[in-house]
């Protein structure tokens, strides 16, 4: 296959992808007010994933820590995928399951968020990590994966599966939603720092009457 037909090839893909994306973009928009609710409460961000999806993980914590389009204050997010002494201690004293799922025993609080991302929606440790987080209890669990069904869905709270047939169409394809999620999470962080504070109503000005 030459890079030209490989590149018509994958633009078919991403625009079939893209216009199954569109038809699940409340999920995004729903995820980003959740996310905004769990960070303004002392929450924080985990993502996780293998491979080019570790990439895209350590991209969505970037951009809280950092920022996405406008300026903001940062947001406390942690890419497991990217604590390279920790996950090498980890596979040699427990093995490949516990790479994830112990550094979510670790840092998982309730009320934070687990992002997983795996393009096959089947990798062992992404799927221990998920069922750690159960264990933590009341951390809500995300992820983002190729066609489902798949076991990473049906182990997570909400899923957003791309409907594509090639790993790097649904890695190009969860890219997307990781700036789609930026960007509504940001709006709604926008939207309530525009809100005006309630002012305290006034203490009632009672007077103390004197008896004679």
């Amino acid at each position: 296959m030459t890079a030209r037909s490989w590149i018509d090839e994958h633009d078919e893909e991403l625009r079939r992808a893209l216009r199954g994306l569109r038809r699940q973009a409340s999920t995004v928009e729903a995820w980003g007010a959740m996310l905004a609710d769990r960070l303004s409460s002392g929450g924080r961000l985990l993502a996780a994933g293998n491979g080019g999806s570790a990439a895209e993980a350590q991209h969505l914590t970037s951009e809280l820590v950092g920022r996405f389009l406008g300026e903001r204050r940062p947001l406390s997010a942690i890419c497991l995928s990217a604590e390279t002494s920790s996950m090498t201690a980890l596979v040699n004293d427990y093995g490949v399951a516990e790479m994830f799922a112990r550094q979510v025993e670790a840092h998982a609080r309730p009320g934070d968020v687990l992002v997983l991302m795996s393009t096959s929606g089947r990798s062992p440790n992404v799927l221990h990590a998920a069922q750690r987080a159960r264990e933590v209890g009341d951390v809500t669990v995300w992820s983002l994966t190729g066609r489902g069904p798949n076991p990473l869905e049906s182990a997570s709270d909400d899923a957003l599966c791309v409907d594509a047939p090639s790993t790097a169409a649904v890695q190009a394809v969860h890219l997307v939603v990781v700036h789609a999620l930026c960007a509504a999470l940001d709006a709604e962080l926008a939207l309530r720092d525009d809100r005006p504070e309630l002012e305290p109503e006034p203490a009632p000005n009672r007077q103390i009457g004197m008896t004679a």
